[in-house]
């Protein structure tokens, strides 16, 4: 039997932030793993003051974006698909979503392609972001809320038959790439290793300003040896990410030794599984790596 893994992300490079050393992990153990990002980030800024493609950047963001996420997906290995929605923005307090952008498209239609994807692909495992969206923009949010109404509606029968057979996920995953657990682990060794590291200063803005929020992982899948095509997936939506970020891209030998995992957090399954987990695919029925 083959494993499968579907994850939905809202924006390409999301997908190269949250999970990507998982993804590129599986894919070396024989799993098929599929990406869809919902959107094609078109009303992203460019975050990134040495972008070498400033000038297409400026031009066609939409089609630089497109173009990065193929670098992405030829570095992880992995297949993707987009649902073809257009990106919500970030409106300023008060304004309203652009008209027809990804998040005021009524569920029930925007997750209908999605049911097709998951009827055609037939994963065993889901992940999607949590009820927040991981952090609060709309595209996010009703990335979560999608995930979560097609995998319900692909198990169903009677809802959108004209998008093939049935199919029912065992096992339904929210990200939890950014715990208080891992930065914690990191942080300390950090503060032993590297003391005069500037990074120091910037973990302990950053800790503060995420506060103390309870860790939810119940699941930890050993990557660290992809921690480096993480970074490479990461560096290839240039547009949206700058080399030197320290939010980003911490020292990975440092990381390995301190916290060499990707962690994620087990909502629902139809199997029998035992937590904590150290694989995704942990329970399901004659499952092979090979």
């Amino acid at each position: 039997m083959t494993l499968r893994l579907l994850a939905v992300h809202a924006h390409p490079d999301d997908e190269s932030s949250k999970g990507a050393a998982t993804y590129a992990y599986y894919r070396s153990i024989g799993a098929e793993v599929l990406i869809v990002s919902a959107t094609g980030g078109e009303r992203g800024s460019i975050l990134n003051e040495k972008l070498e493609e400033r000038s297409l950047a400026e031009r066609d963001l939409a089609g630089l974006r497109r173009r990065e996420m193929q670098r992405a997906q030829a570095i992880m290995g992995i297949d993707h698909r987009w649902l073809g929605y257009q990106d919500s923005g970030m409106p300023d307090e008060g304004e309203p979503l652009p008209a027809a952008s990804f998040a005021t498209i009524p569920i029930e239609t925007s997750a209908e392609p999605l049911v097709r994807v998951i009827r055609e692909f037939r994963p065993q495992v889901l992940i999607a972001y949590d009820e927040n969206g991981g952090y609060p923009h709309a595209d996010h949010i009703r990335a979560h809320e999608i995930a979560v109404y097609a995998r319900d509606a692909a198990a169903d029968a009677t809802r959108y038959p004209h998008t093939g057979a049935p199919w029912k996920i065992d096992k339904l995953y929210y990200d939890r790439i950014f715990n208080s657990t891992k930065m914690g682990r990191v942080y300390d060794l950090m503060k032993e290793r590297l003391p005069d590291s500037p990074l120091i200063a910037e973990m302990d803005e950053m800790r503060e300003r995420m506060g103390v929020r309870e860790d939810l992982s119940t699941t930890h899948v050993p990557v660290g040896e992809f921690f480096d095509v993480r970074d490479a997936a990461l560096k290839a939506h240039a547009s949206q990410v700058s080399p030197d970020s320290s939010f980003f891209f911490w020292p990975n030998d440092l990381q390995r030794e301190a916290w060499p995992y990707e962690d994620f957090q087990l909502i629902d399954s139809t199997v029998e599984t035992t937590l904590p987990e150290s694989d995704l695919f942990a329970g399901i029925p004659n499952e092979e790596t090979a």
